[in-house]
């Protein structure tokens, strides 16, 4: 699960190990890591061949005053440049397109990992984390890809090649180098592991904001009317605020190790290049030589200098991994069998609870539905009735299996619900919610949400049934009219009925109904009560309704209390009977 406190910082090898996650998505691109590679070869090699040619200029041209070999060096410097600027550019846009790819796979895969995790996992997460992952986190890693690693192995490639002709040029020196170089990297390896914990933590805290933010925007209507404005923008300020501070500290501390990996490494080269000059005084050394060895112990101590400050991105991008392997690593409770069985074709409807018991992993205490028992016939529908909290949506979300039972079965056709694959459950089942999803598309494209391969007449012909086309077609753009992100340009009432015509186009033997017409005016309710009944011909319905109206329109009536069923029957005959229902019929009349 996704930590929303500050977590303890893991060693920095073992975060080190999340980016290994990152080589499936760039081994599909060999040929761009491929031409990185060579890239990054022929630059440093242009690179390290500079100072040679220093060297040759000042031992051979200055000393002989030889013009012509002056202007030699100088024509073979531009050549060597020339090829150092093609291959620079070459490297960068092989690296850079490579991250893009890269990244694109990643956002890709994880994107359909996440959409595919069962709602348990969504009861326990905060959907804005999930956004920051998908966006910041990712946007971390591409960096690492498109230019810290570039910029990293170069420095690699750099020190070992600058190391190894430092040697070649002068033994002594580089000996005196090596004699000095534990003193500089033990400081920055262990300043590093406070800079991996910064990072952690500022990019929690960036989470923590994007979660905020989208609580707060997509329940703008209720921050509105609740007059919310201001607390709401002091909470998310808030939030910006801890990680800024968050940010500072990981922005000071790899400032301060920056300057750290600076002072140390120049201060070492300086003492080695003392000693060269002594040498050069003494005459056992010529000046063209301590030139050289001084431009390539510059590129060393530059290229340890990058590698410095490329660590903190290092490790901020394996921050990051980390937290997008922990959501690839998260399996959903409800998945597919191992071996589906093929339920019987076409499907007749018929649903039966046989004692069921189910507690919400969030409520263990508390029963949903005690010991429940229902059996719902092929084209009968029926209603379920009862006060708040009865287990009324529980039957919904265990029929279309959000959750699993804790003891007993649910079964259709026979088949028990654990035994077939999602896919095939729920496309028997066409649900319409209590609380409208529109998204931000076309009109015809959110009716298509119900069939993906739908006609546009038969979209037409399903929004007629629900009483959607007329306000539909008044629309300037009629059908291809944008409704906004959630159906912001819709009134309550159109919006379920745009609902409805998703659920009539799905065309499932079996149809679930959640206060489907709670938002729609006495006129329309009637009209939808009519296009419901036809859609429901044939068809097994179960219907949640608090309107009595409904209600009585059900073959049959099921009172629930408690995760209990307490009495079946109809309409007239559990007025009769008096009990719960009775009174809860009594109640809405009176009111």
């Amino acid at each position: 699960m996704i930590q929303t406190s500050e977590p303890e910082s893991p060693r920095p090898t073992r975060q080190l190990a999340a980016l290994g996650a990152l080589w499936p998505y760039m081994r599909r691109h060999r040929a761009l890591a491929a031409g990185w590679l060579f890239f990054l070869a022929l630059s440093s090699g242009a690179t390290l061949a500079l100072p040679v040619a220093v060297r040759h200029m000042i031992d051979r041209g200055f000393a002989s005053h030889d013009a012509a070999l002056v202007n030699g060096t100088f024509l073979l410097l531009f050549l060597l440049a020339l090829v150092l600027a093609i291959a620079t550019a070459a490297r960068y846009f092989c690296i850079s397109l490579l991250g893009e790819r890269a990244i694109a796979a990643l956002r890709e895969i994880l994107y359909a990992h996440l959409i595919r995790l069962d709602v348990a996992f969504y009861e326990k997460t905060r959907v804005g984390e999930l956004i920051s992952r998908l966006g910041t986190d990712t946007e971390v890693v591409q960096t690492l890809i498109g230019s810290s690693i570039s910029i990293a192995l170069r420095s690699v490639v750099m020190v070992i090649g600058a190391a190894a002709l430092m040697v070649w040029t002068s033994p002594r020196l580089a000996g005196l180098t090596a004699l000095v170089i534990p003193a500089v990297i033990l400081p920055i390896a262990l300043y590093g592991r406070k800079l991996t914990k910064l990072s952690r933590t500022n990019q929690d805290r960036i989470a923590d904001t994007s979660a905020i933010a989208n609580e707060t925007l997509n329940a703008v209507h209720a921050v509105k009317a609740y007059a919310r404005e201001g607390i709401e923008s002091t909470r998310y300020a808030d939030a910006v605020r801890r990680a800024l501070r968050a940010a500072q500290k990981r922005i000071a501390a790899r400032a301060i190790l920056t300057g750290g990996v600076i002072v140390l490494i120049f201060g070492a080269i300086t003492l080695v290049l003392w000693a060269g000059a002594r040498d050069v005084l003494a005459g056992s050394m010529d000046a063209g030589l301590l030139s050289q060895f001084v431009l390539y112990a510059v590129m060393a101590a530059g290229s340890v200098g990058a590698l410095g400050g490329v660590w903190g991105d290092v490790l901020r991008a394996a921050g990051s991994m980390g937290r997008i392997s922990e959501l690839l690593d998260e399996r959903a409770s409800i998945a597919d069998p191992a071996q589906p069985t093929t339920p019987p074709q076409p499907s007749r409807g018929a649903i039966a609870f046989e004692h069921v018991e189910f507690r919400y992993p969030s409520r263990p205490d508390t029963p949903a539905l005690h010991d429940f028992t229902l059996h719902i016939h092929p084209g009968e529908t029926v209603a379920l009735v009862g006060p708040s909290g009865a287990g009324k949506s529980t039957v919904f979300n265990l029929l279309l299996r959000f959750h699993d039972p804790q003891r007993g079965r649910i079964t259709l056709d026979g088949v028990d619900l654990r035994a077939l694959e999602l896919d095939e459950l729920r496309g028997a089942l066409a649900l319409v919610p209590q609380e409208t999803v529109i998204f931000g598309a076309s009109a015809a494209d959110n009716i298509r949400f119900g069939r993906a391969d739908a006609t546009d007449h038969a979209v037409q012909a399903a929004a007629r049934d629900a009483e959607a086309f007329g306000f539909l077609s008044e629309q300037p753009e009629g059908f291809d009219t944008q409704l906004g992100e959630r159906g912001v340009r819709l009134s309550g009432g159109q919006r379920q009925r745009i609902a409805i015509a998703r659920a009539i186009l799905k065309d499932a033997p079996v149809l679930l109904l959640d206060e489907a017409t709670s938002s729609l005016d006495a006129q329309s309710e009637a009209a939808i009560q009519a296009a419901l009944e036809r859609a429901g011909r044939g068809r097994t319905t179960l219907v949640i309704a608090h309107r009595f109206a409904t209600v009585q329109r059900a073959d049959r009536i099921v009172v629930m209390d408690q995760g209990r069923i307490v009495a079946d029957g109809n309409h007239d005959a559990l007025l009769r009977e008096g009990g719960l229902y009775a009174e809860l019929a009594r109640l809405q009349f009176a009111a």
